[in-house]
């Protein structure tokens, strides 16, 4: 069973160097991004602030909120990406972020290096990432590309193998940063036949989006964010 639970969850990025003019200039700017704080003398940015939650098998959370909301920030908490600098976090179940397809992609590796960086990166095991390989390949439709390094394909090629990999293994909790459309036409219906199953057999959906029409398709709960903080 999937379940993701934060507890008075703190995520603060402490700013240092910020004597100069500019960075200070920067800083009391940042009006619609995370609270600044200050610890020990050093500027800090609370990117979220005593965020409580608790989903089960079944939510699909709709997260909303203005830009610098902390909408990334919750995603990439959940996804183990940043730790908490305060409160708890429990996690049941595997988890798999699309929260950006080119995550981890070595521009000088092969395709086929990339797929084993990835499932590594993804926690699978050699032998896990091994099985995966053939569907990441012939998904992709790259054919002879994949003996190439990435760093020779188009934005579009490269988006179409970190798509393809993130997406295939099933997941019990899926995080996702806007709905993913990658690729040509073509490529994107298959894309979202394959994006369809992925969120149907996940436990749990956290969707984060500005668009109202999409979170209200695709979730039942919704969590407004505002300065880091849940406001709804």
């Amino acid at each position: 069973m999937a379940r993701l639970v934060l507890e008075n969850v703190s995520v603060d990025f402490p700013i240092y160097g910020s004597g100069s003019k500019s960075l200070r200039h920067a800083l009391a700017s940042a009006a619609t991004g995370g609270r600044i704080g200050h610890g020990a003398g050093v500027p800090i940015v609370e990117a979220l602030r005593n965020v409580t939650l608790d989903m089960k098998d079944g939510d699909r959370v709709g997260v909303t909120g203005h830009n610098g909301a902390g909408k990334s920030t919750l995603l990439k908490t959940l996804a183990g990406v940043y730790a908490p600098s305060r409160g708890r976090y429990l996690r049941q179940g595997t988890v798999s972020g699309l929260l950006d397809p080119m995550l981890g992609i070595e521009p000088d590796g092969t395709g086929y290096e990339n797929i084993a960086i990835r499932g590594l990166l993804m926690g699978l095991s050699r032998r896990d990432t091994a099985k995966i390989t053939p569907d990441v390949a012939e998904f992709s439709g790259l054919g002879d590309y994949l003996d190439m390094p990435v760093r020779t394909y188009s934005t579009g090629m490269a988006m179409r193998l970190g798509f393809s990999i993130a997406t295939a293994v099933p997941t019990d909790i899926l995080l996702m940063d806007e709905w993913l459309a990658v690729g040509d036409a073509e490529f994107q219906r298959l894309a979202e036949v394959r994006l369809r199953s992925v969120v149907s057999n996940a436990g749990i959906l956290v969707l984060a989006s500005h668009s109202p029409t999409l979170i209200e398709r695709e979730c039942n709960q919704l969590l407004e964010l505002s300065h880091g903080e849940v406001t709804r």
